[in-house]
């Protein structure tokens, strides 16, 4: 962790320019009847999960160029994700992945409590091969074999209870399944073996436990994939029962796709179960959120928000890979940018903007949610911060604390080499 006194010099140093923009901008919320204290409390309670993967060097399916001072276990990783909270005051919880974080859970709960941390979604791995009997290099929990199958089953149910013992509340199954030549599978019944999988997983949660269904458009599996759109991630969590929820990421989506409005037909289902944030250009580029389309990015909060009054119950996760940038600076960035998207969407006139839904004036509609758009709500994010103990400026605290190379000079050196996000 970072010395207190550390981010109390920095924040010295910003806190006149600080109090002196939220002011300002006080005053001029003030004027359209906004009052800046509550967009200040919501961004205070406002909270997204950070991957424990998310803290390594990621890599793309050609090399991988590792940085200095990578975490090396699971529990380097919780302190950076530590590090990552102690300025944002955003990331209160780390969502693990099954079994490259796996250790004693009564450890894991020591070292999360020691850095004031919790735990959000577990998530598994069928998608890899990491030393089991069964290879998953033709599919999971889809696979022809009823034993490859079983051993996925048991391998979720396994994360099931890990996270049983550290305080989660939900898994999060994604899978690499599909096909990469025509006819190489029968799309109909390795589906069908999917949803008997899923059903042996989902009759394995705790009463008070979700299961999310993630989709993903393409890869591994470039020809077809088995949960390849919201449409089949809806249709499996209808079919498991209550407890199962669709999950979102913002990348696994053809260009150009209407995110929110998948949004707003899951929550019109009443199986939207949370997101996995990043941005991307053309795939599954896992950018730091707010990268290439900051505007979608506040258009899907813009239906959060509205459907905020419903009560939505959703889990908030960010999921990168850093190829070229320091993991704890990008997983900052994207933790202060999402949190920038909510509160700007929280400043939408909605009473205006039902008005000219309602009298098809697109004009003024689109105008209206630009407006809140264009709102520097910096000072906002900033003030919340500091009243939890945070950073004015994480960035700039975490580069003056010389925390990388402080770890570097004690975790061992990884060399480059493969592929891979982790």
């Amino acid at each position: 962790m970072i010395s207190n006194d550390i981010v109390t010099d920095q924040n010295a140093a910003r806190d006149a320019d600080l109090n002196a923009d939220y002011d300002a901008l006080g005053a001029r919320l003030s004027r359209s009847g906004t009052d800046i204290e509550t967009l200040t409390e919501k961004a205070m309670r406002f909270a997204v999960a950070v991957p424990s993967w998310g803290t390594g060097t990621g890599g793309t399916r050609f090399a991988r160029f590792p940085g200095a001072g990578e975490p090396a276990t699971i529990f380097d990783k919780l302190d950076d994700c530590g590090v990552i909270n102690q300025l944002t005051r955003a990331t209160p919880t780390v969502s693990l992945h099954i079994p490259w974080d796996k250790a004693d859970p009564d450890d894991l709960l020591a070292k999360a409590e020691q850095l004031g941390l919790g735990f959000d979604a577990m998530n598994s791995n069928t998608f890899s091969d990491t030393g089991d009997a069964h290879s998953y290099k033709f599919g999971s929990l889809s696979h022809v074999s009823e034993e490859t199958r079983a051993q996925a089953v048991e391998h979720n149910l396994e994360c099931i209870e890990i996270g049983r013992r550290i305080g989660s509340k939900a898994l999060t199954v994604w899978i690499g399944d599909g096909s990469n030549f025509p006819g190489q599978t029968h799309m109909g019944r390795q589906f069908e073996r999917y949803l008997a999988s899923m059903k042996q997983i989902y009759a394995g949660l705790p009463e008070d436990w979700r299961l999310f269904s993630e989709h993903k458009i393409y890869e591994p599996a470039f020809y077809s994939t088995v949960v390849q759109d919201w449409g089949t991630s809806l249709l499996t969590a209808q079919e498991l029962g209550d407890k199962a929820m669709c999950l979102v990421d913002l990348g696994h989506h053809a260009p150009n796709v209407n995110i929110e409005m998948i949004v707003s037909r899951l929550i019109h289902a009443g199986k939207l179960g949370g997101f996995h944030f990043n941005d991307s250009k053309y795939g599954d580029d896992d950018l730091d959120s707010g990268t290439i389309e900051p505007y979608r990015l506040f258009l899907v909060w813009n239906e959060l928000v509205d459907a905020e009054p419903r009560g939505l119950n959703l889990s908030h996760m960010i999921d990168q890979s850093h190829n070229v940038t320091d993991p704890i600076e990008s997983l900052m960035i994207s933790a202060m940018e999402i949190q920038r998207a909510y509160v700007q969407a929280s400043l939408v006139d909605r009473e205006a903007l039902t008005g000219y839904q309602q009298q098809n004036d697109a004009l003024m509609a689109s105008a209206t949610l630009r407006a809140a758009f264009r709102t520097d709500v910096e000072p906002i994010l900033q003030m919340a911060r500091v009243r939890a103990g945070g950073a004015i400026d994480p960035v700039a605290t975490y580069r003056a604390a010389a925390y990388r190379a402080a770890v570097a000079a004690k975790r061992p050196e990884v060399l480059g080499g493969g592929g891979g996000i982790v």
